[in-house]
């Protein structure tokens, strides 16, 4: 026993793993370094050296990382080909054609400068922008209006709801040609369904000619838009509903808050930039609409409802004044461009507060 314990004093530098595997790091002899060791590396050295710093693992991930960007761009390519040849290239060679006389009864084009800016402006611009407009936000409001309440009672335990959730959608999933024909037909003079119902009740004593009428044919595309849009709508504003917190509701209803309270002051707060967004989108969409207005009243009676799409359509196909048709679109995109800045611009202002 004593022995044993004298070796081991006698060798203090030796540890436990030297009986079974050898001396340990701390029992080897110091050995100095070796001049030119990093050179002698070669270019397992290297290639820590220069802009290439870190382990080569992280140099690995960096070139990966590089990799899936450029897998990202390459499938991004084919949408942004697509989109330049249908939307950019249409939209510069238009606003070139703008600044020329050209027409589709003669061969070749003169350079005229903004001539037909000044024509447009002087005839047909203004009276069409103000028919536009008036559309417009007759068919946003009404369809926003119908689609909050829509949405409002879909929220709530209504029975059914599943199921007349999808069948408010109808309208909406029906191409908008064949909602233009069959609201024509409902506001028929001759046999439209709303005049013979008007007539079975008594309400009239003779058949009313809606689409005769410069007020009436205006209220009559607008009903049509209306049916059409404010499913999508509520469909959006249903999606917000659902994200308002019940513990706001429930602390209003501590408070005492009734319904109309407890919506303004903490339903309508929640959903008010989803309701934004849709009433922005649809009034963009508005704006533009074609086929609406041209199978139910043609922009008639007279110019009662001739939007600016429609009069871009007439220079183009029924003049066949391409350069003045140009200059109209034009001026059309600049106006949707600065109320859509302008609305962007304020809620953004009012995000910020």
């Amino acid at each position: 026993m004593g022995s044993a314990n004298q070796t081991v004093d006698t060798n203090p530098t030796m540890s436990l793993t030297e009986s079974h595997s050898g001396p340990s790091v701390a029992a080897m002899p110091h050995t100095p370094p070796v001049v030119g060791a990093r050179k002698s590396l070669g270019t397992s050295a290297s290639r820590f050296d220069g802009d290439q710093t870190g382990p080569p693992a992280l140099v690995r991930t960096r070139r990966i990382a590089i990799s899936d960007r450029s897998f990202g761009i390459l499938l991004a390519a084919p949408a942004f080909a697509l989109f330049v040849v249908i939307a950019v290239y249409p939209l510069v060679a238009s606003i070139g054609m703008s600044v020329f006389d050209q027409t589709l009864l003669r061969e070749g084009r003169s350079f005229v400068g903004l001539s037909n800016y000044a024509e447009v402006l002087s005839e047909t611009f203004w009276g069409r922008l103000r028919t536009t407009v008036v559309f417009s936000l007759f068919a946003t409001v009404a369809p926003l209006v119908i689609a909050v309440g829509a949405a409002l009672l879909l929220n709530s335990r209504l029975r059914g709801r599943t199921i007349l959730r999808g069948a408010l959608m109808v309208p909406w999933i029906l191409p908008s040609v064949v909602t233009s024909f069959l609201w024509a037909w409902i506001f028929n003079t001759n046999y439209g369904l709303l005049n013979q119902l008007l007539l079975r009740l008594g309400l009239t004593d003779g058949a009313t000619s809606w689409l005769g009428d410069d007020l009436g044919a205006m209220a009559a595309v607008v009903v049509a838009k209306t049916w059409q849009s404010f499913p999508w709508m509520m469909a959006v504003t249903l999606a917000a509903l659902q994200t308002v917190p019940a513990e706001h509701l429930e602390a209003a209803v501590v408070d005492g808050a009734n319904r109309w309270q407890r919506f303004w002051h903490v339903t309508l707060p929640h959903i008010s930039v989803a309701v934004g967004l849709v009433s922005l989108l649809e009034f963009i969409y508005n704006f533009g609409n074609f086929d609406t207005i041209f199978v139910m009243t043609g922009g008639g009676p007279g110019e009662a409802t001739s939007t600016l799409a429609l009069s871009v359509f007439d220079m183009a196909f029924q003049t066949f004044d391409l350069g003045g048709a140009a200059a109209l679109g034009s001026l059309w995109l600049v106006v949707l461009g600065l109320i859509s800045g302008a609305y962007l611009f304020l809620n953004h202002r009012a995000e910020q507060r």
